[in-house]
């Protein structure tokens, strides 16, 4: 039998796995009436890095404020789970809090981050399945941290095809990465 140190271990064959589960957690999520809308991506390597160059220059560009902080954890990750709603229709209980009265009503558009407005229950929906993801990943003791920021810009560099994403960086070292930042 080896004596194997703990750093000795394929770190990123490991993420793989951590990641992939994570998907099946956030693919077998409870969602609104059976309906599925939710997409998950995960991204790699020089992906990862350009992602994280992105969230930077997209922070200046627009001066965003945390684009560039974001974008360093991001750069330090070994992976990116990208979890968005794509055309993900009205629920159909007109209960408003989309904005509109009536689900008939709602007019789908393109802003400049996300594309809207998003049926509440959808989101919910997406907020489950990224629950659940991240559920997975800390039973694995895998770092991570749910971002706005990477989604933006995810979506922006057409990594995943999705109105409306956010990015869960992942890290394995000896302290987590995403918090006292």
């Amino acid at each position: 039998m080896s004596n194997q140190r703990l750093s000795e271990f394929d770190i990123q064959e490991a993420i793989k796995e951590v990641a992939n589960l994570m998907g099946v957690s956030a693919r077998t999520a409870p969602k609104s009436a059976g309906k599925d809308f939710v997409v998950i991506k995960v991204i790699y390597g020089e992906e990862v890095n350009r992602l994280a160059e992105e969230m930077v220059h997209y922070g200046e560009e627009f001066s965003k404020k945390n684009f560039d902080r974001d974008g360093d954890n991001v750069k330090n990750s070994l992976a990116v789970l990208l979890i968005g709603l794509k055309e993900a229709q009205s629920l159909g209980l007109n209960c408003g809090a989309c904005g509109y009265d009536q689900c008939s009503d709602r007019i789908s558009h393109k802003s400049n981050e996300f594309d809207g407005p998003q049926c509440a229950f959808r989101l919910l929906d997406m907020g489950i399945a990224i629950g659940s993801a991240v559920k997975t990943a800390g039973i694995m003791n895998v770092d991570n941290r749910v971002m706005y920021r990477a989604g933006v810009v995810a979506k922006k560099m057409g990594l995943i095809d999705a109105d409306f994403v956010m990015g869960i960086p992942l890290s394995v070292t000896g302290k987590n990465i995403y918090f006292d930042r």
